[in-house]
């Protein structure tokens, strides 16, 4: 006999299936976050959880999949700050132009070096993969440098979101190497 069920009793099971669903796709993402941040101080669980989470690899992914996803944020991220970079400098660079023009360079160099991160985690060349990834936090933190003059008169302030492109930078290869040391 063919049972029916009443529509709103229909409608509570699947919101408890689609809740459910939800964690159980992020307990990975949750666990992964929770054991790099317990290895490695540096590690923001929050922005961990809240980066992996979003991406659409990171559903069922293991540490060697978030490893990779971590990497390939850091591609988008940087490919955004070229773009940004380049917006500012359309706009007339605020008198950074010079400063603007090399960050460019720089983050165009960094999403390189973050997609090389990635390919080095695939081919499960971990001790690659890291150093990639300190590459394109070193060639952030570099932008941020373009913009120290040689003295006070040349200085000119990081642009907002410029600096916080690298502060992501900076935090999602921190990201990207705990988790690979998880799997090492």
């Amino acid at each position: 006999m063919l049972m029916m069920m009443k529509p709103y009793t229909a409608a509570l099971l699947a919101v408890a299936v689609a809740v459910l669903g939800v964690v159980a796709v992020d307990a990975t993402v949750v666990t992964t976050c929770r054991a790099a941040a317990d290895a490695d101080a540096r590690v923001d669980y929050g922005f961990c959880v809240a980066e992996l989470g979003k991406h659409h690899d990171s559903p069922g992914a293991d540490a060697w999949g978030l490893a990779k996803v971590a990497a390939l944020t850091g591609v988008v991220d940087a490919d955004n700050a070229a773009y940004d970079a380049r917006d500012l400098l359309a706009k007339g660079g605020g008198g950074a132009a010079a400063a603007l023009a090399r960050c460019g360079e720089l983050y165009r160099a960094a999403g390189f070096a973050f997609a090389e991160a990635h390919d080095d985690i695939n081919a499960r060349d971990y001790a690659a993969g890291k150093g990639k990834a300190a590459d394109a936090a070193s060639l952030a933190r570099q932008c941020d440098a373009a913009f120290a003059g040689k003295d006070d008169a040349a200085a000119a302030a990081v642009p907002p979101v410029i600096a916080q492109h690298g502060s992501y930078a900076a935090r999602i290869a921190i990201v990207c190497t705990a988790i690979t040391n998880l799997i090492e």
